[in-house]
């Protein structure tokens, strides 16, 4: 019981911090229908502001200001380059914002270094929440899926409360009509697009002192927010919120479980046959699988349901 308790939780942590990360592709992705591939090095950059700030003035005042400096960064990206190409359709978008990343990566190993930072978890926020037969559950954990919980309701709540939102919503329906009224389509995209990358500097901002801050942060996470994207459906936020945990429990469980694949099968019922394959599959862990099962989801939602878990559209 101890340990699905905590590994359930710690599932949930995870995930809740790939849905910070994914949210902001998915809107950008809904809202403009841009591919954003650089959308994990602005998660990166979020981290490596908040360990500067925090040097410098500490950590409470980096989580408002590092998700701020990346979005105005976000929104200068869109406004002198995205802008220009998105006329050329969506393949000089893929490109432009795939070369952005790589720029991202070498700038940030030009000022911070090649290898990690010392960015940690601030003292008030450190040690146990509370602890369940003799495993401790830490606070920052349940601070980052605070964090994340009230990110969704806010996001929710500027999107079908507020008279920005419905200009959001319809500028992606009818920009001519919006236009007429007199409000500015650009800077609304712009703000969009800024407001996404300022999202995924709140995942860096949480999630870099959680786990690691080096220029290899990108790359980690690059696949899995796009996999999340994917299977919860292109641009369902909701879609993306049950993809995040999803995948999130499914990662912790299959790193924590220390167990051959055979045996997981026959634990719920599967028998296979003695042969090479099976002998193979014992020798090889869940453990050693874990990486690669948001990709072996993302093929089986693409092959039974390609539209996604809650997407309205296809591919």
């Amino acid at each position: 019981m101890e340990f699905y308790t905590i590994s359930l939780l710690n599932g949930i942590s995870y995930g809740l911090l790939l849905f910070m990360l994914s949210s902001g592709l998915t809107l950008i992705f809904s809202m403009m229908g841009v591919l954003n591939f650089a959308h994990a090095s602005f998660y990166m950059l979020g981290a490596y502001f908040a360990y500067t700030i925090t040097a410098v003035i500490g950590f409470w005042p980096a989580l408002l200001l590092a998700p701020l400096l990346v979005g105005l960064l976000g929104a200068g990206f869109e406004k002198y380059a995205l802008r220009r190409v998105h006329k050329f359709g969506h393949v000089p978008e893929l490109l432009i914002t795939f070369g952005l990343s790589y720029v991202m990566v070498e700038l940030v190993q030009l000022v911070w270094g090649r290898s990690s930072v010392n960015y940690r978890v601030p003292l008030a926020l450190d040690g146990p929440l509370f602890t369940i037969f003799g495993t401790q559950f830490p606070i920052y954990r349940a601070f980052m899926m605070g964090v994340a919980v009230l990110m969704l309701i806010a996001i929710w709540l500027l999107l079908t409360r507020t008279r920005i939102g419905l200009v959001i919503q319809a500028a992606l329906t009818h920009p001519h009509m919006v236009e007429a009224l007199g409000h500015n389509v650009p800077r609304v995209f712009m703000l969009v697009f800024g407001g996404g990358c300022a999202l995924a500097g709140l995942a860096g901002v949480i999630g870099g002192n959680a786990y690691i801050t080096e220029p290899g942060m990108a790359y980690s996470l690059g696949g899995i927010i796009f996999v999340v994207v994917v299977v919860g459906g292109m641009g369902s936020l909701a879609g993306a919120f049950l993809a995040s945990l999803l995948i999130g429990v499914l990662q912790t469980f299959a790193v924590a479980i220390d167990a051959s694949i055979l045996s997981a099968l026959q634990a719920v019922g599967v028998m296979l046959s003695p042969s090479a394959f099976g002998y193979a599959l014992w020798k090889l862990k869940l453990s050693q699988m874990a990486p690669i099962l948001p990709y072996l989801f993302l093929v089986l939602i693409l092959i039974f349901r390609p539209k996604g878990l809650l997407g309205k559209r296809e591919g």
